[in-house]
């Protein structure tokens, strides 16, 4: 089949386009839809397959033989029209007037039919220019050895009992007894050791233990809710705890001893290994995290106030798509993994349409670059990306894409990809020793929480 498309200009996110269907082409189908009838169905009087067009018309209806034959001319014709257009749709291609279902091809006409395509919006950017971005040295610095050291050293840590006589505070280790009362018999034990952070307890738990002393003993009790099914589900514990000992945290200083139980000879000798390690990380990570800065610099640079609601929808479907696959490889279901970081469904989708949110805005100024340095997708790079893909059969691969209408999402990928290419090669970098500035700057806020007590 073969059909002539012309476009018009998008507006407010949608392309009206006008497809015709040859005569022809109309009437094969047609032709196909009787003959299906007539192999389906057994009317009376005549084989399987044989009934004539009268008789099917008598029975099934003139009008259901050209709705259906209509539905599959608009079918073959859809991912062609995608094709001659080369434009990815965000949501669903809709055939006829707004809010009516497209007329009937007739036998012997040319079918016209008007298709609205829903597409992503055309945006400007504030510049053009490739961003300026700061990346960290390829060298390991001192500070990041530093810093992956006391990263190790936090499994030497040893606890040793706060000897002032004082009140639990917030942000205090302690070790407690917790005698089960009522329906907390998972928190019960002997001198179990809490991190009052407002993570690793209940906070009304947490809340309880502040303000306690060395010795003392309080009864506390909360409800949980949660919802289940539908269903709103309410638990109340109540626990006795005694607080044995506030603790703090001691870290050991870096010695060969301390060398020697990773398994080198000195101080020198761990440092260099440690060394050696973040570096051969950078190899790896800094080229990947230099993309990332790019992306996220020019996307900010997108003169576009609201993404459209159907873009964004449709970046979050993808993205969603992507996570509950990641979980299903490792065998892990959304709510296991939920439960595992405390989070709340409502906050996890919350924070993916955020994401939702960047990721489109980014897309779409790499679109903006792609088209401002004119970038176009060649039938070389198609082959390509399909190669890349470890596709076995190429032409096979791309004869299916491109039946689907689906290789314009390739041609978009690829435009975005040379885009990025050309930002990251064009970027200006700032090496910058961000983990010895990080610590610097927690270092002053420490001092000015000194300062202020």
């Amino acid at each position: 089949m073969k059909i002539t498309v012309t476009a018009e200009t998008p507006v407010d996110e949608k392309l009206a386009a006008t497809v015709t269907i040859p005569a022809a082409d109309v009437d094969k189908a047609i032709a196909k839809t009787y003959k299906d009838i007539a192999k389906k169905y057994n009317f009376q009087g005549f084989r399987r397959g044989h009934a004539p067009r009268p008789v099917i018309d008598g029975i099934i209806g003139r009008e259901a033989v050209l709705a259906q034959a209509t539905n599959d001319l608009l079918n073959a014709a859809e991912p062609m029209m995608l094709e001659e257009l080369d434009v990815t749709p965000v949501g669903r291609v809709s055939f006829g007037p707004e809010g009516a279902d497209p007329e009937l091809a007739a036998q012997g006409a040319d079918y016209v039919v008007t298709a609205t395509i829903g597409v992503r919006p055309t945006a400007e950017l504030e510049s053009y220019d490739a961003p300026e971005i700061n990346l960290p040295p390829m060298e390991a610095t001192e500070a990041e050895i530093d810093w992956q050291i006391n990263q190790l050293l936090t499994y030497q840590v040893t606890y040793e009992d706060v000897e002032e006589d004082r009140e639990v505070v917030e942000g205090d280790i302690v070790s407690v007894d917790i005698e089960n009362v009522e329906g907390a018999g998972h928190l019960a034990g002997k001198n179990r050791m809490l991190a009052l952070n407002g993570q690793q307890v209940a906070p009304e738990l947490q809340a309880g233990i502040i303000g306690m002393k060395k010795g003392e003993t309080k009864e506390i009790s909360w409800t949980h809710s949660h919802e289940h099914e539908g269903e709103t589900h309410s638990h109340t514990f109540t626990v006795k705890v005694t607080l044995n000992a506030i603790k703090k945290a001691v870290t050991p200083e870096l010695d060969d001893e301390i060398a020697k139980k990773y398994g080198y000879d000195d101080v020198a000798a761990f440092r260099e290994a440690v060394k050696e390690e973040i570096e051969g990380d950078k190899k790896t990570t800094i080229p990947s995290l230099k993309e990332d800065r790019v992306v996220e610099a020019i996307g900010k640079q997108l003169k576009l106030e609201t993404v459209p609601e159907a873009y964004q929808n449709e970046i979050f479907n993808e993205l969603a798509s992507e996570f509950l696959s990641q979980l299903q490889r490792q065998n892990i279901s959304l709510d296991m993994f939920l439960r595992a970081r405390g989070l709340k469904s409502d906050d996890f989708i919350a924070d993916l349409h955020v994401q939702a949110e960047e990721r489109a805005r980014q897309s779409l100024a790499l679109d903006a670059v792609a088209a401002k340095l004119g970038l176009e997708a060649t039938e070389d790079d198609i082959r390509a990306e399909f190669e890349r893909a470890g596709v076995e059969d190429v032409d096979a691969g791309i004869k299916e894409w491109r039946d689907q209408g689906r290789l314009p999402a390739i041609r978009d990928s690829i435009r975005r990809t040379k885009a990025l290419d050309w930002l990251v090669e064009n970027a200006k970098v700032n090496t910058v020793d961000e983990v010895a500035e990080r610590a610097k700057a927690e270092a002053e806020a420490a001092d000015g929480e000194k300062d202020a007590e």
